[in-house]
């Protein structure tokens, strides 16, 4: 039996480095005996004797100690059970090697070899978050047909900062069957999935950028060490986000897993099965699963077992200590629950209870959608009620409101005059009903789901169907970005959203599809110009802390003038702001709106300005207008301003 020394009741899942060599710790409750194979210090191990044998304690454990063994060093699980035999990858892996995968070794890794830059690093408060939405495989390919990785999306943190975005949200990261993949049928949860990992032949050159991204923020550069290892280029990412002022919300499935590839054939190493019991043809015998599948791309995992939301629940905390993560977006937790009922409010209460002692920061964002699932409850407030009052104890929900509405007028404005524009449905949607507050909602108008390929249009072409470049494309594309910009709730962009990006994506890095980055380096004008736009309208959020807040009154909706009036602020703070949006296709002069204060209002952005920057042909109020008119739209003054066609104003007190 192998060695037994530093193991205990407190010894480490997977493979961990200590003194003298590793240990290892595995769980297969009913498998008969479990085989620690490997090639450690140079040594290679593929026999199943008595002197590879893993010990079992009375709870299913099996665990042992490899003297010699160290960081790098390649392992796997050699099962043998009631129903079958053969090699299983450690379900702790924390990187594998991409070589035979399926039939892969996992790598032995060590969580303290990378040293972080971020000690000073604060996650922002909710209400001033902004969400960037991205595709690691696909938001910056260097190599046409080769999927972009984790350090291809790390070159890009200080374009992020510079665009003003304050939260990084990738698309999962864990390891997927199947390639190129959205990320949404993972099945090793601790392990970077491998196209996103940097090959040592192509360090150097991220080496060097990424010394130079550190050394301009004031710290010393890397050592090219610590770039090899899977984990350190995660770590990478967040690191460089954090020394930009940028958070990172990691996107985690915890409602199923994969295990089969997209001809439906079983990998027999993954979590199916681990522990080789007889298959009685009922998946609730998979050890870690259910035979529930709500076509997610996978198998529910069994909630009711305190071992498998033990698993996943080390999941979460290694994303939190070893990842520094500033938050999850949490996959279809309606699912979750219409797949575990009570065992899925259980494992939620758990979830989001354990992780808010850990980090009191945490943005926990649950994607709930009530209206999927008829035995859950119709409202999203018990999802976001704190676990101590019985609620699931997120932070925020997902939101489609304002999103549906937003879209619906943009097309809506494209069928052409005279037909009327739904804006009084824009207002009536700009504060998230029944929530305490606004930040309580993730708005959006796009997302990967929605604008994947064969489904919904991007902003640009829904806006013009017919030229996605035109002035309504572009001009009705500045409406809707400004209308979730300066709306209540957390606002999510999509990779290429802020760069007026027109095409469907999907996963390949070979394709019509990706985002057209050369368009921002002088071949797209249109695409600069809406870059600076959503800069500056993101800025002006960033300025003014109403836009930020929970107070909104959508004083006026005109569908048939395609007019929308909003008014912002902060309680006693005297930082009023009025919004004033306009689909309409001509310029209004003097169109009489209320304001909530006598005297003089700065016109503090103007969209109209952004069209062939700087727009000649600008349409608007000179800076100012000055409300001395008589009440209106139940404000004490009212002044008659221009509005250019379709365009977005913002108005500040002077």
């Amino acid at each position: 039996m192998l060695d037994q020394r530093a193991i205990c009741s407190d010894t480490p899942m997977g493979a961990t480095v200590v003194q003298g060599g590793a240990t290892f710790r595995v769980w297969a409750p009913l498998a008969k005996a479990v085989y620690l194979n490997g090639v450690f210090a140079g040594a290679a191990f593929d026999q199943q004797t008595d002197d590879r044998l893993l010990s079992k304690d009375p709870s299913g454990y099996w665990s042992g100690f490899q003297v010699g063994a160290r960081e790098g060093d390649r392992y796997r699980f050699w099962v043998d059970g009631l129903g079958s035999s053969g090699y299983k990858r450690d379900p702790y892996a924390k990187e594998l090697d991409p070589v035979g995968f399926p039939n892969a070794f996992s790598v032995i890794r060590d969580d303290g070899s990378y040293p972080w830059h971020d000690a000073g690093f604060r996650t922002p408060d909710f209400a001033d978050m902004i969400i960037y939405q991205a595709h690691v495989g696909t938001f910056a390919v260097k190599k046409p047909g080769v999927a972009s990785n984790l350090l291809d999306v790390a070159c890009k943190v200080p374009y992020l900062a510079a665009l003003g975005v304050n939260v990084l949200q990738p698309l999962p990261i864990d390891e997927q069957e199947n390639h190129p993949s959205m990320g949404y049928g993972g099945v090793d949860l601790f392990s970077p999935d491998f196209p996103y990992v940097a090959g040592a032949e192509d360090l150097q050159a991220y080496w060097q950028a990424i010394n130079a991204m550190l050394v301009a923020k004031g710290f010393a550069p890397l050592p090219i060490e610590s770039l090899t290892p899977a984990p350190n280029q995660v770590k990478v990412l967040v690191d460089l986000c954090h020394i930009h002022g940028i958070a990172v919300a990691f996107d985690v499935v915890y409602n199923h897993a994969g295990g089969f590839d997209f001809q439906g054939a079983l990998d027999d190493n993954c979590l199916y099965y681990f522990d080789r019991a007889k298959n009685s043809g009922n998946n609730n015998d998979s050890l870690y699963f259910t035979d529930k599948d709500r076509g997610t791309g996978g198998l529910a995992f069994a909630l009711w077992k305190r071992d498998v939301v033990g698993y996943l629940l080390d999941n979460a905390r290694y994303y939190v200590d070893n990842f520094h993560a500033d938050g999850f977006r949490y996959d279809e937790i309606s699912t979750l629950l219409s797949t575990n009922q009570g065992g899925g409010w259980a494992f939620c209460r758990s979830l989001t209870s354990g992780l808010r002692q850990r980090q009191p920061r945490l943005l926990q964002n649950a994607e709930f959608w009530p209206g999927e699932f008829p035995d859950i409850p119709g409202s999203a407030l018990p999802i976001i009620e704190p676990a101590s009052s019985g609620g699931a104890g997120f932070d925020v929900v997902q939101h489609d409101d304002l999103r549906n509405e937003i879209r619906g007028a943009v097309q809506a404005a494209a069928t052409g005059w005279p037909n009327t524009v739904p804006m009084g449905a824009i207002a009536a949607a700009l504060y998230p009903p029944g929530f305490d507050h606004a930040w309580r909602a993730v708005t959006c108008i796009e997302n990967h789901d929605l604008v994947m390929a064969g489904r919904q249009q991007r902003i640009a072409a829904l806006a013009d169907p017919s030229d996605h470049r035109s002035w309504y494309a572009r001009s009705r594309s500045r409406v809707a970005n400004g209308l979730l910009l300066t709306a209540p709730g957390i606002p999510q962009i999509f990779m290429g959203q802020e760069c007026l990006e027109d095409k469907q994506w999907d996963t390949a890095p070979l394709g019509p599809n990706l985002v057209w980055w050369q368009g921002l380096e002088g071949a797209d004008r249109a695409m600069a110009d809406h870059l600076r736009f959503m800069t500056d309208l993101i800025a002006l959020r960033r300025t003014y802390p109403a836009l930020r807040g929970d107070r909104v009154n959508p004083f006026h909706g005109s569908d048939a003038d395609r007019i929308l009036a909003a008014h912002r602020w902060l309680e006693g703070s005297g930082q009023d702001v009025v919004v004033v949006a306009s689909m309409s296709n001509w310029t209004w002069y003097n169109y009489e709106l209320g304001f909530p204060i006598q005297g003089a209002w700065r016109e503090a952005f103007n969209s109209d300005v952004y069209d062939h920057w700087p727009n000649p042909q600008v349409a608007g109020n000179g800076g100012w207008v000055h409300a001395s008119g008589p009440p209106r739209h139940g404000f004490t003054a009212s002044a008659q301003i221009t509005i250019p066609a379709n365009s977005v104003l913002v108005f500040v007190r002077g």
